[in-house]
């Protein structure tokens, strides 16, 4: 297996080992999305134990307004934090 395909395989499981605890097992309550935020990215989005941070960034993902985060929408926060981390390690050089 490449090593991108290890990443993607990583990401799916990251986001399955959540989903599904409260209710639909394709999605992310906010809660959901809240322990995956602290358990798998550390301090990388800041503090996701303020309420208002956790808000916002669920409200950012929840693109389509269903009150939950499915797959689709959580690629998307990999995807910016993804390129963040690489504008970061440009700047480095």
């Amino acid at each position: 297996m490449s090593d991108v395909q290890q990443a993607m395989a990583l990401l799916i499981t990251a986001f399955n080992n959540y989903s599904g605890k409260e209710g639909d097992k394709y999605t992310l309550s906010k809660a959901e999305l809240k322990e995956l935020l602290q358990n798998e990215f550390g301090d990388t989005l800041g503090k996701v134990t303020d309420k208002a941070a956790l808000d916002n960034i669920f409200k950012d993902l929840d693109t389509n307004k269903d009150n939950s985060v499915d797959f689709k929408e959580f690629c998307n926060l990999v995807v910016c934090l993804t390129q963040m981390c690489h504008e970061y390690f440009i700047k480095k050089k």
